[in-house]
């Protein structure tokens, strides 16, 4: 794969003991370093106005001077530093640039993963949420919208956390469908099963929240039995992967159990579904907090792309998520 990355990133200081920090993309690098095949490109930062395109003015206006001004405790859970203003547009413009190099022609072992910190997937038009500033995606999305590289784009977010932020900035949309496989009732909290969008994005929001404890077995049976028909129906040009790693049964904040292998898995069920719908693929970073895990889980995606053949699970989804999966076919009219 060709990952997008940039040292800028790292000058977002959250602090030694804060999960969300530089310490986690130096694992995935050191996690890359063993594996064949790695190129790296590094990405200008997105343009303030490709920013205020999915968030409000006065919000990003807010943050800038707030770095400016050295920074500190946005919120309980979100710090900022003298370097966060140039690591988040960072972050967004690596999300662009995997985004647009997909849409462009770049697939199969040439496929674009931005790794950049920090994440977006919590950051909701008018502000930060969940270790989120700019919602990096929901940038890259409506990028290659605005530039008519694409006209409809679908985002899957595996991210063990519900991506608020994604779905809250293209709920009424109907050219951005938004998927999420979560973990119910985990922060922030959304992401019910009937929040299918609104007006005329109404049926392009697909939310799965599993149970605790839902493993590789269950995730694969969400894609294939919701958000693959999802996606097909849409018919979108680019599928964008909101790519966290905190679904992993070892990561420390969640109570997930999908393995290293079941996220080889879910990437061949993606680069599969890409391609038979016929749409770019690409992928930008989001959570994961165990540094061996994160950087197993994004390796683990590079050698899927790169030739290596996952080994199926022999286990079975649960009933839960059967139920779940059915009432959302139903909900949605797969």
């Amino acid at each position: 794969m060709r990952f997008g990355y940039s040292e800028r990133c790292l000058e977002h200081d959250t602090g030694e003991r804060h999960p969300e920090n530089p310490d986690r993309l130096r694992a995935i690098r050191r996690g890359l370093a063993k594996r064949h095949g790695v190129e790296y490109v590094e990405a200008d930062p997105a343009e303030k106005a490709a920013i205020t395109a999915v968030h409000d003015a006065d919000y990003v206006d807010e943050l800038e001077s707030f770095v400016a001004d050295g920074g500190g405790s946005w919120d309980p859970d979100i710090v900022a530093s003298e370097g966060t203003w140039e690591a988040a547009l960072t972050s967004a413009g690596l999300a662009q640039w995997a985004a647009r190099e997909a849409v462009n022609g770049l697939t199969g072992r040439q496929t674009p993963f931005a790794i950049g910190r920090p994440p977006g997937h919590h950051a909701v038009t008018g502000d930060a949420m969940g270790f989120c500033f700019f919602n990096n995606a929901a940038v890259a999305a409506q990028t290659v919208l605005d530039e008519d590289l694409a006209d409809r784009v679908a985002v899957f977010d595996w991210d063990v956390h519900h991506g608020n932020g994604t779905q809250d900035i293209f709920y009424d949309r109907g050219d951005v469908l938004y998927a999420s496989i979560h973990e119910e009732g985990l922060y922030p909290d959304t992401g019910a099963l009937d929040e299918t969008g609104d007006g005329d994005g109404e049926g392009t929001t697909v939310n799965l929240p599993l149970a605790a404890g839902a493993g590789d077995a269950d995730y694969l049976y969400a894609v294939d039995e919701a958000v693959a028909p999802a996606v097909d129906r849409f018919d979108p040009d680019l599928l964008l992967v909101s790519a966290g790693f905190d679904a992993h049964r070892h990561d420390p904040i969640s109570r997930m159990r999908v393995s290293s292998e079941g996220y080889a898995l879910l990437t061949d069920r993606i680069r599969s579904l890409a391609d038979d719908v016929g749409a770019a693929d690409a992928y930008v970073l989001e959570g994961g907090y165990g540094l061996d895990t994160l950087a197993e889980g994004v390796s683990m995606v590079h050698e899927t792309y790169d030739g290596r053949t996952p080994v199926d699970t022999e286990e079975e989804p649960d009933g839960k998520t059967e139920t779940l999966v059915e009432n959302l076919r139903s909900e949605l009219g797969l």
